[in-house]
């Protein structure tokens, strides 16, 4: 069986379903081939959607344990249903899933569940239930992700020694909880099992969390952590893990090397990063090679076969599921003969702990190590009415703008809800705005938004509130 298509997306996450629907409302035959099952990618399925919810639901419980009272609420006796918010993270999941597929059948895209693989060029062939079926199409766009990169030596059964996606999944709160790695996963998920009861220790490699943030927000942030509970081995790398007691003994020493450390756990969740996924998908078959990393080169997300594009986490840049969003409109676009463009430089990164943090376009380190001359605007959130009244006074807003032009060159938050307000600034840097226009734009009074007008005042050093 053979079907003819303008376009054919192996993948069916954030990029791949977005660059479908794009292509069928610019009137292209689209089909969207994804393995899994259900639609929506890593990201939706066992990714950003479901730990959302947990962190969600983690925090209102946390609220309610410690914070209710002050306020006036008396709650009575607090419990946890674990089962139950688990069941409605995975409802959340569900319906999500369901409304692209809605969005596949009013787009006119054809969704095809199954393996697929290039086999040759304008060819891809799908393993379904039901045997192969082989697509022949125009064009191809490569949409596959990614997956968790593991660690050598410690090997994961999604029990006791957990990936991201088994941390989302546990059948009840550890009592000690290990994270390997403090990246922006690591640390969502460790706030989510701290925040239900977990003892959480992180163990890093690097000498600092989140790696390639701005370097004082990630201060700010591992300070912050500490404060709620958290324990951090900065500089440190794990050797191995013995599962063969009832309890996980994890063997640490200093990166630089020295004396090995035993720690403890009931859990140990693997949380070192991602790597593209590209094997098994025929890429010899039109020539293509990847990267030692297993990157796909792209040049306005074609690659080097007439005719095959590339978009997401399978090429380079942020692994970050708006970026992949982008990058598929974008690629559907160009296929239709349009002019489609991502501005890489304007990419917001968002972790979703509390307090949230953000940031978007250059950090101080960069600058720093560029040469470039910067000034820079800093606003507490301690002195945002807003942020006095909702009690949450953690965090700042920091602006960077060019010496000479004013024009904003980075911003990075960590505060309550920045997740949201980035996007001020991320809107201001598309339109290559100075500092000095959102600082002279009327911001409502109160709102935690009258914290990036502050900063940017500070930017001319005419802060009024701090």
């Amino acid at each position: 069986m053979s079907e003819t298509y303008d376009v054919v997306i192996i993948g069916g996450g954030p990029g791949g379903y977005n660059c479908a629907i794009r292509a069928g409302q610019l009137g292209l035959k689209v089909a969207c081939v994804e393995m899994r099952g259900t639609l929506g990618g890593t990201c939706l399925n066992v990714g950003c959607i479901p730990s959302k919810a947990l962190l969600h639901a983690s925090e209102l419980y946390e609220a309610a344990g410690t914070e209710f009272e002050a306020l006036g609420i008396q709650t009575g006796g607090l419990s946890l249903d674990l089962d139950k918010m688990l069941a409605q993270k995975d409802e959340a999941v569900d319906g999500l899933t369901k409304g692209i597929e809605f969005l596949f059948k009013k787009n006119k895209v054809d969704y095809i569940i199954g393996k697929g693989r290039i086999a040759g060029q304008g060819q891809v062939k799908v393993e379904t239930k039901d045997g192969q079926q082989t697509l022949n199409t125009k064009h191809i766009v490569i949409a596959t992700g990614s997956e968790v990169t593991p660690l050598p030596g410690v090997e994961i059964d999604e029990k006791r020694v957990v990936s991201s996606t088994g941390a989302l999944s546990l059948e009840k709160v550890p009592g000690k909880l290990v994270l390997i790695g403090a990246g922006v996963i690591g640390l969502e998920l460790g706030s989510v099992w701290r925040r239900l009861g977990a003892e959480v220790t992180v163990v890093e490699y690097l000498d600092r969390i989140l790696p390639g943030m701005d370097s004082e927000l990630a201060k700010t942030a591992q300070r912050t952590f500490a404060k709620q509970g958290m324990d951090f081995h900065l500089s440190t790398k794990v050797t191995g893990v013995d599962t063969s007691g009832d309890v996980l003994k994890l063997s640490i020493e200093p990166a630089a090397g020295g004396e090995a450390q035993t720690l403890e756990a009931d859990t140990v969740l693997v949380c070192i990063g991602r790597r593209p996924y590209t094997v098994g998908l025929g890429l010899e078959t039109v020539g293509i090679e990847t990267d030692q990393r297993g990157f796909i080169a792209n040049d306005h997300f074609r690659t080097s076969a007439e005719n095959v594009w590339v978009i997401g986490d399978c090429t380079h840049g942020p692994m970050l599921a708006h970026k992949a969003e982008d990058e598929g409109v974008a690629c559907a676009e160009r296929i239709a003969g349009k002019a489609g463009h991502v501005n890489y430089g304007v990419i917001p990164g968002v972790v979703y702990t509390a307090p949230e943090i953000a940031s978007v376009g250059k950090t101080e380190d960069e600058l720093k190590a560029e040469g470039r001359k910067y000034k820079k605007g800093k606003f507490p959130f301690q002195a945002n009415s807003r942020a006095r009244t909702n009690h949450a006074t953690d965090g700042f807003v920091k602006i960077l703008a060019d010496a000479e032009t004013d024009e904003i060159l980075g911003a990075h938050l960590i505060g309550a809800n920045v997740g949201e307000m980035i996007s001020e600034l991320c809107l201001a840097m598309e339109f290559q705005a100075a500092s000095e226009d959102v600082a002279r734009t009327c911001h409502p009074h109160p709102t935690l938004t009258e914290a990036i007008r502050q900063a940017a005042m500070g930017v001319e050093g005419w802060t009024m509130q701090s």
